[in-house]
């Protein structure tokens, strides 16, 4: 039987392993992806830190993965009713086995809250099989939610959306952007450089993106950033008063934070005007805690505050249509920034650490 190489993630700070896993055998309605690309993010750093809870070590990492259809058991359909076939590139959603029978799927209409999902990548361990994109192939299982990437959208050009394209999405959603507003990102990792994309190209007047280093700010400029304000050296408050020189005094209308950095959320409640709304995405792992009071950061500023967990398929399907159409007009050769062979995992995890690079992308079967 073939063997199939896969980078391991045994545990929080362990070195990254090359290993070798069985091809498996196909259930119906599954299929086998050989897979082109997939991204290395700072979700992924997390979990090498060991700061989300209950992860099942050891896993194969790679969320946000594109790839062709290597073989299928079984007749699989599209959106439209059209079957998959072998060669098709496709991506597919990350989170599966989202039951769509309990009260969050039903009433809450909210599957990312679902007690059954399970995350590729994240929440399945590698002693389950190659449910992962840092491998050569992935397996898809039956009820996996497969989109076919349109014509002319090259696995390049996906993959340097990656996951951050399709969370910013989300995170728009919450804001509720609406004409003429300012929005400030926090973050210039790639969940806030598309947040500041989504954010000129969804009608805000002005869109100021905070970050570092200079090379992500010089991205998030071509991407429609206003302004960018480099937080290297700058305290707290001077970052929240460099936002506030830049709105007339009261803040922006919406904030967005993507830093991933606990510290982050209270100065975004400050620098967000009275009645403004403040959408919390970048707190996907345990990054501690941190004080505020309710009465000045919350009650008298009449602020709205949401926050966004993962992605559902609208998502990552409203992000594939706008990188079908914007794609030729956008800077993805600066944000896909360096390509690692399989055995270049761990390089490439410390990569994204150090800030050395905007989005690292394994292609695992590059020899």
């Amino acid at each position: 039987m073939t063997a199939v190489r896969a980078a391991v993630m045994v545990g929080p700070g362990k070195p990254i392993e090359l290993r070798e896993f069985p091809e498996p055998e196909l259930e119906v309605g599954a299929a086998l992806l050989r897979t082109l690309a997939s991204e290395v993010c700072g979700t992924d750093v997390h979990l090498w830190h060991g700061r989300l809870p209950e992860v099942p070590f050891p896993i194969i990492p790679g969320h946000t993965n594109v790839g062709a259809l290597e073989k299928l058991r079984g007749e699989i359909l599209d959106l439209e009713g059209e079957p998959f076939r072998e060669g098709d590139l496709v991506t597919f959603l990350d989170v599966h086995e989202t039951c769509g029978r309990c009260w969050y799927c039903l009433v809450a209409k909210a599957t990312t809250r679902c007690p059954h999902r399970k995350v590729y990548g994240i929440t399945y361990s590698a002693r389950e099989g190659l449910l992962g994109g840092w491998s050569e192939n992935i397996y898809l299982k039956p009820g996996v939610k497969l989109l076919r990437l349109p014509a002319g959208l090259t696995a390049e050009a996906f993959i340097a959306g990656g996951c951050g394209l399709p969370t910013a999405v989300h995170a728009l959603e919450r804001a509720g952007l609406l004409p003429g507003d300012t929005v400030a990102v926090q973050g210039s990792g790639p969940v806030g450089l598309w947040a500041t994309a989504l954010a000129h190209r969804g009608g805000a007047a002005q869109v100021i993106t905070l970050g570092a280093p200079e090379a992500r700010l010089a991205v998030a400029r071509r991407l429609g950033a206003s302004a960018t304000i480099d937080i290297t050296g700058l305290g707290s408050a001077e970052r929240v008063e460099a936002v506030r020189e830049r709105t007339g005094g009261r803040g922006a209308d919406v904030t967005i934070e993507a830093t991933g950095a606990a510290e982050a959320v209270l100065e975004g409640l400050r620098m967000t005007r009275d009645a403004g709304r403040y959408v919390i995405v970048g707190q996907y792992t345990d990054g501690g805690a941190v004080s505020l009071n309710p009465h000045y950061d919350l009650n008298r500023k009449h602020i709205e505050v949401r926050a966004v967990w993962g992605i559902d398929f609208s998502h990552l399907y409203r992000a594939v249509q706008l990188l079908a159409r914007w794609a030729p007009e956008l800077p993805l050769a600066e944000i896909l920034t360096r390509r690692y062979r399989l055995g270049e995992a761990e390089q490439a995890l410390r990569d994204v650490e150090d800030l050395r690079v905007v989005k690292a992308v394994l292609e695992p079967n590059v020899r």
